[in-house]
């Protein structure tokens, strides 16, 4: 590809998956800025290289300057917006008056809104329509990304000169996007892994063993080809990067903050003592009842889905809910 990259690039929301795209950014040449809720997270990577709240122990590239001014940081070419799915709504907002005319967007949180129901190209139609929506998602830890491991990615977009140039400007050896159109897809496969992540954490924490893991990915990617297709999804996206690919990576690790809090879970655990001790969010755990909902809009069966967002809204227990799956009718597979 010979787009001409963005120049100027700011990330929107400095947790650890924040952090390490603006570690890309930066390390393909990029005027980097990362965006700061917390001003003590904003002082840590200008003063010390490191986000020693939500990605300690790697070093970032000194190129990445931090603010915690939304309007200083909405100064760029190319926005990357990484805040929890459920303050993606909040952030728009907030950005809307600041963005320039010619700034471009591209969303990377991978959730559903609750209540809405939206995807996070739906917030970005509702809050800053004029924008053509782009998405990158897609299997990486952001330790791994941050550190400069090998990753492959999805950068979805209708508009195939925006993804073109999104990936001249994050693209690297080491960080490789590849291009789509299917937007859906790409957020369908983001969203609904996490969820199905917290069920391998839970079979890992009960101790259900390796063949509990497979079935549990296999059925689960049944679950998400099933909503996306109902939601015009393509086939081919959900089973490449950003679908089949994700969900392998995370439910296959602890490191995984979906799968670790589902094992968590799975040790008897209270879902309350769990998140209380953590700063980061596990989408998965927020998205869940959104991702329910969203099935049963589109008329949709997903018996994992359901029994993950039983365990987190405290309906039943998590051997009530391993009890149920197991007691599922035999079907067919393809069923």
């Amino acid at each position: 590809m010979t787009s001409q990259p963005f120049q100027t690039v700011t990330v929107l929301g400095a947790g650890a998956w924040g952090t390490a795209l603006a570690q890309v950014a930066a390390a393909a040449g990029r005027a980097t800025t990362l965006w700061a809720r917390e001003p003590e997270v904003a002082e840590s990577v200008n003063q010390r290289q490191e986000n020693q709240l939500f990605l300690p122990g790697i070093k970032l590239n000194p190129i990445i300057r931090a603010v915690s001014d939304l309007e200083e940081a909405a100064d760029a070419e190319l926005i990357v917006a990484a805040p929890p799915a459920q303050h993606m709504r909040g952030v728009l907002e907030a950005l809307r008056p600041m963005l320039a005319s010619e700034s471009r967007v591209v969303l990377c949180a991978k959730g559903v809104e609750r209540g809405t129901l939206a995807l996070m190209t739906d917030v970005l139609a509702q809050e800053l329509p004029h924008l053509p929506p782009a998405v990158l998602s897609g299997p990486g830890f952001a330790k791994d990304v941050a550190r400069g491991l090998p990753t492959a990615v999805t950068i979805a977009s209708s508009d195939a000169a925006l993804a073109e140039r999104i990936v001249a400007t994050l693209g690297l050896p080491t960080f490789r996007p590849y291009v789509a159109d299917d937007l859906i897809g790409a957020e369908i496969g983001g969203a609904v892994k996490n969820v199905i992540a917290i069920a391998c954490g839970v079979a890992e924490g009960r101790k259900l063993g390796d063949g509990a893991r497979a079935a549990l990915i296999t059925r689960g990617f049944a679950e998400l080809t099933r909503l996306g297709l109902a939601m015009g999804a393509k086939a081919e996206t959900l089973s490449g990067l950003c679908g089949l690919g994700d969900l392998v990576l995370t439910c296959a690790s602890l490191s995984s903050r979906n799968t670790s809090l589902g094992a968590a879970l799975g040790e008897g655990r209270a879902l309350r003592e769990v998140l209380g001790e953590r700063r980061s969010v596990a989408e998965g755990a927020e998205s869940a009842p959104a991702v329910v909902a969203l099935a049963r809009k589109h008329g949709v069966e997903m018996p994992i889905c359901e029994a993950v967002d039983a365990i987190l809204a405290e309906r039943i227990s998590v051997d009530e809910a391993i009890k149920a799956l197991l007691a599922r009718p035999f079907k067919a597979e393809g069923a």
